[in-house]
């Protein structure tokens, strides 16, 4: 008997269910022009948004990261701890993923946006032009009177100035920028930027990209350059003992022209030997002077660009008709679900 009364009950649930569904349904369709009215608007305002929405411009750049080639290095850096030198080969910093943050780094943001370039035959700090065709002044009146004049040097920036960098550096780095590893078994990665114009889209990512390049070569470079210097320095020095010692043996020889006496033979014994050491010494730091060279000049490449940020940009616009559709089909389940609230609160 239980098992009777609870199939009924079940069974009438069912019929409720789907009796609502269609009851439901039927309501819908009695308010047919209603939906077809709210689906016509909703189109209309996407054809007119996709209409005033501004085409983007997306750059597309590929480059190897060369980490550098340690081999042949084991007799400099030993002969340069002797020197007392610490010799880092730089490459951890920029092994791995670490270049992507670094792209997208205050630093190199900050630098590039700084660089100068020309836009309608008329120079501008690609700051200035990148607030114009934003409309950053049109939208802020607080940017009105805020502007990166060419050749101010960033140390003089006032406070609003270095506020407005630093944001448009964060706008930037979230919305414009992608710098990615496709490919985590290759040493090959891609910088995109995107922009409402493509001449700025073109110049920065390739300033972007310089300007880490530039950045390497300064930290790759730095430690191996300064001990280039100090062999350079010294070996100048050895050279000119070398060349003193010679001279104040043909010196002493001029002056002490009677060899009967075994004292006059002493000095010219004295500057024959310093001769000798000077030669080893200097014959010793000029190989390992050349090595250091070949080394320093070893460092300095760090990416080999494989596909520029060429003209013609890939073009992003917001096409009208897909505009319209999605306007209207968020419209037209943003009403069905309200009338099928209210009828529901209503019975």
């Amino acid at each position: 008997m239980l098992k009777e009364e609870k199939d009924f009950t079940e069974k009438t649930k069912n019929n409720l269910i789907g009796e609502n569904f269609i009851n439901g349904f039927k309501y819908l369709v009695k308010l047919w022009w209603v939906i077809v009215i709210i689906g016509i608007i909703a189109g209309l305002l996407g054809t007119w948004y996709a209409s005033n929405q501004k085409a983007k411009y997306k750059s597309h750049l590929t480059f190897a990261l060369d980490e550098g080639n340690g081999n042949g290095l084991g007799n400099f850096l030993n002969f340069a701890s002797q020197l007392g030198f610490s010799v880092n080969d730089g490459k951890d910093i920029f092994a791995g993923d670490n270049i992507i943050e670094i792209i997208k780094s205050r630093r190199m943001i900050e630098e590039t946006l700084l660089s100068v370039d020309t836009f309608q035959n008329k120079p501008y700090t690609l700051i200035e032009y990148f607030l114009d065709i934003n409309d950053a002044r049109k939208n802020n009146s607080k940017l009105k009177n805020i502007h990166f004049p060419i050749g101010q040097n960033k140390l003089n920036f006032t406070y609003q100035q270095d506020s407005v960098l630093y944001k448009t550096y964060l706008d930037l780095a979230d919305n414009y920028i992608i710098a990615q590893r496709p490919d985590r078994k290759l040493s090959l990665f891609e910088v995109n930027v995107t922009s409402v114009d493509e001449k700025f889209t073109k110049d920065f990512t390739d300033r972007l990209v310089t300007e880490t390049n530039n950045y390497y070569i300064q930290i790759r470079t730095e430690k191996a350059k300064e001990t280039l210097d100090i062999l350079e320095n010294r070996a100048s020095a050895m050279k000119g003992n070398l060349n003193s010692s010679i001279t104040k043996r043909s010196e002493v020889q001029d002056v002490n022209i009677n060899p009967a006496f075994s004292a006059a033979q002493v000095p010219v014994l004295k500057q024959q030997a310093n001769i000798q050491v000077y030669s080893a010494g200097y014959a010793e730091m000029f190989k390992n002077l050349e090595l250091a060279r070949f080394n320093y000049l070893n460092e300095i490449p760090l990416m080999q660009i494989i596909d520029h940020a060429d003209y013609p940009m890939e073009k992003i616009k917001f096409g009208k008709l897909k505009g319209a559709l999605l306007f209207a089909i968020f419209a037209e389940l943003l009403l069905i679900g309200i009338l099928a609230l209210r009828r529901t609160f209503t019975k």
